[in-house]
């Protein structure tokens, strides 16, 4: 069973003692805003930071001005694009201005905190080629890291932010640790990297939602002289300073004329920039009550990732596998569809389960015969998985009709279910009518030194094949990504779908993606009033990943940084918390203390965690190989608690959770396509039923508790495997600890306080604790 307690602790109540503050409202507030949704932040670059206007402002030419006192403003003539460059005065957060139809609206500016970083590589008297590094500072692209040799010293510079760098020398083409850095740390697959360590760590200031009364919010800090930025959606509002370090916000009048409208807070002092909050409100009221949460609420999904084919056959007419000598039973179609889906619905395995978001692989016409290549057992595959289109918008038969998609939709949707699609706009099936038709619209297959450009993910991402087969669509062209983003945009005019799973979201350039989120917002969010997801999938640094989300472009991604330190931390006995810490810190930063990056528990390229967990794939294996080539089982049973821990890191931390199918019971196996089995829903052993048990209840902990949903996020122990942190939002703090030991641990206030500097005002309360974690295992308390 889940391991959970709620809390409940007398304090006396301070916002009596709060003096009322009347915030005047300090812009003229438009009826309706010209920025759909809520604007991301600018992240300056040093020197001069080029932005798309149309990344806030769909339709350019309303705007009449930008202004900022800390920046110089440079709009172009067609109003496309804003150059800001730094004046010497720049602090660390400021606002930009834009006027548009004679409102202003405030977009915040975070200074960059880049420093140049030089690597030197000394030869000692060796003779060498070529010496390139790759790493998290370069996206793992050697291409784009050689160093430069004079007098037998190799260099190479970087423009970093501070934080921890995993990296690797190429030597004439071969990798080898930094030999003159003594730092490592495990890789993740039985090797080890080099560590950098850029800046100093130092304890900066945190913020966080205290009480709230009628309409003003009182918030605290840990520490004094901070400078804030408050936001009722894009407008900058003001702040008063109560006492000892807190402040009162009062909600504009104007909130009380939309349903669903936010307030975002940051703040900075001398020590750094603080964590963000946010605060939904409802009808101008701070919304502190799940139940009043709606589907179409980001931070509320909790979503369910399925593979078509593999999840429920509803439909046998449709089954149409290849069965030919020439495919391997495990890569043919095994003949789930979309009534199977529909039916699972029906009988309320999503309810049950909690989650209410469904995101479906590709349904879009793929190929009949079968293509690639896997030595042993010698096999080709079908195209079960949907990932090879020969069409935009016709849907797969094998899959399903449209009118069977709208029926799914139509069901979803009343039992308050988002429904989202996997797109595919990288590459296309070479039996696609596209390629005859258009040869010029794709990137071609050979370099120019005459190699194969397949599977050359970092050093030429934007032009790599995946296949020979698979042709990638040039999409830099004006006149190829104008109408496949027209493609894309088909799925919404025709279907109420509610979002886009995008693969392989870093191969396709940037205006691939601001073309089409510029497209949905003027033809359907805004027309439409109709709230969209967009979530892409990217293999690389933080810097890399982000670079894709913003308001112009992509909600989230899938962090993948976060769940590789995840699944070492969960899964290997050995592992401690440290690097899972550094990693969800560094993308709070990143992305955002209320971000909505995605937190897997699998994907379909990777194998099992249940099999890495229980020993039967090693880290430091092929597993593609592993799943080929015998018989993967459970080799011990302590993997489901393992899963358990996993699961439970998901539905505690910020972002979006996302469950792979059949992770809710302990699905196992190799990588593809072991790791993509039939969905089992019945025969489950007693251990499946149990996980599957506890999973639903950390779903519906999560959708219940809004501490969990709209809360901050602070690490206060990390010590001897066991890891501990909390989350509060107003008069509910969550503290979540889990223990890798093979013993039970008791962790009490002490413990934590001389563990972590909270600050006075961070732990209002004086909450006792006294917590026994059971060994293995975890616990998540509430305190109120």
């Amino acid at each position: 069973m889940l391991k959970y307690s709620i809390i409940l602790t007398l304090a006396a109540a301070f916002i009596a003692a709060c003096q009322p503050v009347v915030v005047p409202e300090s812009y003229n507030f438009p009826n309706t805003s010209e920025i759909v949704g809520l604007a991301s932040p600018i992240n300056l670059q040093p020197g001069k930071t080029d932005v798309v206007v149309a990344d806030f402002f769909p339709e350019t030419e309303i705007v009449d001005s930008i202004t900022s006192q800390y920046l110089t403003v440079e709009l172009t003539a067609n109003k496309e694009t804003v150059s800001f460059t730094e004046t010497e005065a720049l602090p660390v957060l400021s606002e930009v201005l834009f006027w548009a139809k004679g409102s202003s609206y405030s977009i915040l500016a975070k200074k960059s905190p880049k420093q140049l970083v030089e690597f030197t590589f000394d030869a000692k008297g060796e003779s060498y080629w070529k010496i390139k590094i790759k790493g998290e500072m370069n996206s793992w692209n050697a291409k784009a890291g050689e160093l430069i040799e004079t007098n037998g010293i190799w260099k190479i510079s970087f423009m970093v932010s501070p934080g921890k760098y995993q990296y690797l020398y190429m030597i004439d083409g071969k990798e080898s640790l930094d030999p003159n850095n003594a730092v490592k740390v495990s890789n993740g697959a039985g090797g080890f990297n080099s560590l950098l360590v850029v800046g100093t760590e130092t304890t900066k200031p945190f913020i966080t939602t205290q009480s709230y009364l009628n309409n003003e919010i009182v918030l605290g800090t840990s520490q004094d002289s901070l400078t804030w930025f408050v936001y009722w959606e894009n407008h900058r509002i003001n702040a008063e300073i109560d006492f000892d370090n807190k402040i009162s916000v009062s909600i504009p009048e104007h909130a009380k004329t939309i349903k669903r409208s936010h307030i975002r807070v940051w703040a900075f002092n001398a020590n750094g920039v603080t964590n963000d909050l946010l605060i939904p409100l409802e009808n101008g009221q701070a919304l502190t009550d799940v139940s009043k949460l709606e589907r179409t609420d980001k931070q509320n999904y909790i979503m369910y990732n399925l593979m078509v084919d593999r999840f429920a056959n509803a439909d046998t007419t449709n089954d149409r596998p290849l069965n030919i000598p020439t495919v391997h039973p495990r890569a043919d179609y095994h003949g789930g569809d979309i009534k199977g889906i529909t039916a699972k619905i029906k009988d309320g395995y999503f309810q049950k389960l909690g989650i209410n978001t469904v995101w479906m692989s590709p349904i879009v016409k793929n190929p009949e015969g079968a293509f690639g290549k896997w030595p042993d057992p010698e096999t080709q595959f079908s195209a079960y998985h949907g990932y090879w289109p020969i069409s935009f918008t016709e849907i797969d038969d094998r899959m399903g009709t449209a009118a069977e998609l709208k029926e799914l939709i139509e069901l979803a949707h009343k039992n308050d279910l988002n429904v989202i699609l996997d797109y595919v706009a990288n590459h296309i099936h070479n039996e696609h009518p596209m390629y005859t038709e258009h040869p010029d619209w794709f990137t071609e297959l050979y370099l120019p030194d005459g190699s194969l450009n397949t599977e050359r993910w970092d050093e030429y991402r934007l032009t790599t094949w995946f296949d020979v087969f698979l042709p990638t669509i040039d999409l830099e062209k004006q006149e190829v990504y104008e109408p496949l983003t027209d493609s894309a945009v088909y799925w919404f005019e025709n279907y109420d779908i509610d979002g886009f799973r995008h693969d392989a979201t870093k191969h396709i350039p940037e205006v691939f993606w601001r073309t089409l989120t510029r497209k949905l917002r003027t033809r359907i969010m805004k027309p439409q009033n109709r709230t969209l997801y967009q979530i892409g999938e990217t293999y690389g640094s933080p810097e890399l990943i982000s670079s894709y989300v913003n308001s112009g472009q992509l909600d989230g991604q899938f962090d993948f940084n976060v769940f590789d330190a995840a699944v070492n931390a969960f899964a290997l006995d050995e592992t401690n918390f440290d690097m899972l810490d550094m990693r969800i810190n560094q993308s709070l930063t990143t992305y955002g203390y209320h971000n909505l990056m995605g937190n897997i528990s699998g994907n379909q390229d990777r194998a099992r965690f249940m099999s890495y967990a229980d020993g039967s794939v090693s880290f430091s294996e092929d597993s593609k190989k592993a799943g080929w080539t015998r018989e993967i089982t459970v080799q011990n049973n302590q993997a489901y608690n393992k899963l358990a821990m996993l699961n439970a890191w998901n539905m505690t931390i910020p972002g979006v959770p996302i469950i792979f199918y059949g992770d809710e019971y302990g699905m196992f196996g190799g990588n593809d396509p072991d790791n993509r089995k039939m969905m089992r829903f019945d025969n489950l052993n007693d251990h499946e039923e149990k996980l599957r048990t506890e999973v639903t209840e950390l779903v519906n902990l999560r959708k219940n508790h809004m501490s969990l949903l709209y809360g901050d996020f602070k690490t206060i122990y990390n010590q001897n495997q066991v890891f501990a942190f909390t989350r509060n939002y107003f008069g509910e703090t969550a503290l979540v600890i889990f223990n890798k030991t093979d013993k039970p641990v008791m962790l009490t206030s002490s413990d934590i306080q001389t563990s972590v500097k909270l600050g006075s005002q961070y732990w209002s309360a004086d909450y006792e604790i006294n917590t026994k974690v059971p060994a293995n295992s975890y616990t998540i308390s509430f305190f109120k």
